[in-house]
């Protein structure tokens, strides 16, 4: 696990080694010619002794963020003198031999670059678990796994990235030079990039089904968790949430060596430390769990390691449970991703129970459902709001459901993702999941990247492997509702009272902070603020002084979106 970065222009050495730092702390290596400089920053975990990179061989060099899990499987069919046992030697070869049909033998997560003196060609994994940005301006190219490496060049705000952001809780950078490279692509550069994608998980939901999932997830689990635990030179530990889904992998994981387990806890409805305590003693693990204090100063950081808006909230524990296992070791595995191909979200239900088809009939009752509704008023209410839309205002109604039919904005990324999403063919239980891996997943996994890699640690999530992306597109939906067939599966393997336990995300009391301890702070930087070139002040004040009736947690994520977008501007 690595930071990486290149450019073909000067560019000051010790502050892009200082900005990777914190993915690798344990060695940096940088190499030049005439037309590029390469760096790398590396957190030693396979190969401690003998994988320095960047690594040659003959005229080619690598750098490469990531592990290829199944590396020492893919080497019996390379005929190769080696001389490393590092996945980044294995990676190079693969790509000599196969160019670009290496892709159809990786189980990893990568983000790489190999250079042959002449040019670059540059991939990223299937799902987008590690980060990869491009940085274009006139002929200047360069690339790295972290925005702020950018941050000492010229950047031009991209305002229809800012609107993007306002509307749905996500963008691409900020900044008009800086791209996303797309997951599951890889690309030629020479004097401009070409892209070419290599995966598409949607091509997986138009074959047949499998007709026994149950079986097929449980082998697909053992594979996963095995390869993630067991390629490591150094000892690997899990998050504990609470869920079906790291204890899922916890229980798996439990069967090759005891573990050191992490949990989050909050006061009163957020703590769900018991049930990953359930857990950890029937698995007899380490367990830790970690108290969070709110801090004013850690949270701002905690948005500024993203180099970007950055809006979901669930980065703060998430930085403060990487922040305690990185005490302990560097790798860590998760349960990211299981929701999102297993339908494990309240709003997929509407989708198998036909509801979504009545509710286009029910707009007549909307006036008599109070907008600050919570529980299940709310989800009907809604869903009922949803049944007129299409397109990504849909989408977002279901989603995070921010300034949906309070402000509208519009911008070319906002009609293109629009375009997206009313092209998909497929019904709208396996649209819904289509999107949520391609959109929501991209920001969950940056997350997740950012909080674990800015304290030196790697996280791994075994439901993101080659086996259960082609895996669970292939799963009829009724077995995937709310994760129906892995809570099948938890009955093998899980404390009752964990299975039956209510799906809830990885949550902090954010209305609370907004109301309360981080009030004055957000006010503060609200006042005079940036988001006034994208939105309406006056609305904003009615939205804070509560003339625009909202229910309490919807007026919080708004009011934290602005904030994090005003914490963004200004560091």
């Amino acid at each position: 696990m690595c930071g990486i970065a290149g450019f073909n222009f000067k560019v000051n050495k010790s502050y892009i080694l200082k900005k990777l730092h914190h993915r690798g702390p344990d060695e940096d290596g940088v190499w030049e010619d005439k037309n590029y400089s390469f760096f790398h920053t590396r957190l030693s975990i396979q190969d401690i002794s003998g994988g320095h990179q960047p690594f040659f061989y003959k005229n080619y060099m690598i750098i490469f963020n990531g592990e290829i899990y199944n590396h020492l499987e893919l080497r019996k069919n390379l005929d190769v003198n080696w001389t490393t046992t590092s996945d980044t030697e294995t990676l190079l070869h693969l790509y000599l031999k196969y160019k670009e049909k290496m892709f159809e033998y990786i189980d990893g997560m990568f983000a790489f670059c190999i250079y042959d003196g002449k040019k670059l060609f540059l991939a990223r994994d299937r799902a987008g678990k590690k980060p990869l940005y491009i940085y274009q301006k006139g002929d200047k190219f360069g690339f790295s796994s972290e925005i702020n490496s950018f941050k000492f060049l010229d950047l031009n705000i991209d305002e229809d990235d800012i609107k993007l952001f306002l509307n749905s809780g996500f963008c691409e950078s900020g900044y008009k030079e800086i791209k996303e490279f797309p997951a599951g692509h890889y690309g030629y550069f020479k004097n401009r990039l070409d892209l070419y994608r290599y995966f598409d998980i949607l091509e997986y939901y138009k074959v047949d089904k499998v007709l026994n999932p149950l079986e097929e997830v449980d082998k697909a689990l053992d594979i996963s968790v095995k390869n993630r635990l067991l390629s490591s030179d150094v000892e690997v530990g899990a998050f504990l949430s609470g869920g079906i889904d790291s204890s899922l992998i916890v229980a798996k994981a439990s069967e090759y060596q005891r573990l050191k387990t992490f949990t989050v806890r909050f006061d009163g409805q957020f703590d769900e430390s018991n049930l990953a305590s359930l857990v950890a003693k029937r698995y007899n693990t380490e367990h830790h769990i970690i108290d969070i204090n709110i801090d004013f100063e850690q949270i701002t950081n905690i948005i500024l390691n993203y180099g970007k808006p950055f809006f979901d909230s669930s980065a703060i524990p998430s930085y403060f449970v990487s922040k305690e296992a990185s005490k302990y070791l560097k790798v860590i595995l998760n349960g990211d991703g299981a929701d999102e191909i297993f339908g494990g979200y309240r709003r997929y239900v509407p989708f198998i129970k036909g509801w979504d088809k009545i509710a286009k009939h029910l707009e007549f009752i909307l006036p008599l459902l109070s907008p600050q509704s919570r529980g299940k008023i709310m989800f009907i209410y809604r869903l009922i709001r949803a049944s007129s839309k299409e397109g990504l205002s849909w989408y977002n109604t279901l989603l995070n459901d921010l300034f949906e039919d309070i402000y509208q904005f519009d911008s070319k990324k906002i009609s293109k993702l629009d375009k997206f999403i009313r092209e998909i063919k497929l019904d709208n239980f396996e649209k819904l999941s289509y999107i949520d891996f391609e959109i929501n997943l991209k920001g969950l996994l940056m997350k997740m990247d950012i909080a674990t890699m800015s304290n030196s640690i790697e996280g791994r999530s075994p439901f993101l492997s080659k086996y259960f992306l082609q895996l669970a597109p292939r799963i009829d939906k009724n077995d995937k509702l709310l994760k129906k067939v892995l809570r099948e599966l938890a009955k093998k393997y899980l404390p009752l009272e964990l299975i039956n336990a209510p799906k809830r995300g990885f949550e902090i009391p954010l209305t609370n902070w907004v109301n309360n301890e981080l009030n004055e702070v957000i006010m503060s930087y609200l006042d005079n603020g940036f988001y006034r070139n994208f939105v309406d002040e006056k609305v904003i004040k009615d939205i804070i002084d509560r003339k625009i009736k909202l229910p309490e947690d919807r007026r919080a994520k708004i009011l934290y979106l602005l904030f994090s977008l005003e914490v963004w501007k200004n560091g």
